[in-house]
């Protein structure tokens, strides 16, 4: 076996098992934000801007896209064949460069973000009365975070007209209720944040191995079509 060819091969392998790592952390975003929309179900008609809600489906999201990229990868690597390898490249380096982008808007405009969505659950909220669905899952998700409204029960006063829902303090005659003091959006995000540690660690040791993919898949393309021109 030539040096070339004992190259090609450990960088076959080596692409391989990234790539098998690639996929099982796919399979595992996946897994959590399976676990994440159960969690949720209970106010699932929220708006998506919902903390919780928009975690849970940019993880279902993510991880259905790695786990497919990394299926190609593996494929890639064990066919040697340069069109899926260059398939492969060019889909994790879009998704990548995704990633770095959804990275950098949160950090740089996170106020402008949150305002956004703060503002979408407050409309959402004009449909209290009309819509059952949005009307349980409201009640659901304050009597879970023990909050009221989005900032605070005052943002309860112009859709119900001066009023509060009876889930913004149960057991209490709605007449006298005053709501709890903190905003759901405040709540869920202190939720997100408790419980979304694990998570972030997972997804930057999910990034190494998606740079070190991108090196192996050009790296093993490139050796490909050096061994076909030997060849010829």
């Amino acid at each position: 076996m030539s040096v070339s060819q004992r190259c090609l091969c450990c960088v076959k392998y080596l692409m391989f098992v990234f790539n098998l790592i690639f996929w099982l952390g796919g399979c595992g975003l996946f897994g959590v934000g399976i676990w994440l929309s159960f969690t949720q179900a209970e106010f699932s008609s929220l708006p998506l801007s919902f903390p919780s809600l928009s975690a849970a489906n940019l993880l279902l999201v993510a991880g259905g896209i790695t786990m497919v990229t990394g299926f190609l990868g593996c494929l890639g690597a064990l066919k040697e064949q340069r069109c899926l390898l260059c398939t492969f490249f060019v889909i994790l380096l879009i998704l990548v460069l995704t990633e770095i982008t959804v990275v950098l808007v949160l950090y740089y405009l996170h106020d402008q973000v949150e305002s956004h969505a703060k503002g979408d659950l407050k409309e959402g909220m004009k449909k209290y009365n009309s819509e059952h669905e949005l009307k349980k899952s409201w009640d659901n998700v304050q009597k879970m975070f023990k909050c009221c409204g989005v900032n605070n029960s005052t943002d309860w006063h112009e859709v119900l007209n001066g009023t509060l829902p009876s889930s913004c303090c149960p057991g209490a005659d709605r007449d006298q209720c005053t709501g709890w003091s903190e905003g759901c959006f405040a709540k869920a995000k202190n939720w997100l944040s408790d419980n979304i540690q694990p998570v972030l660690v997972f997804g930057v040791c999910i990034g190494v191995v998606q740079i070190l993919a991108l090196v192996f898949s050009m790296q093993m393309y490139c050796q490909i079509l050096y061994a076909e021109k030997n060849l010829d």
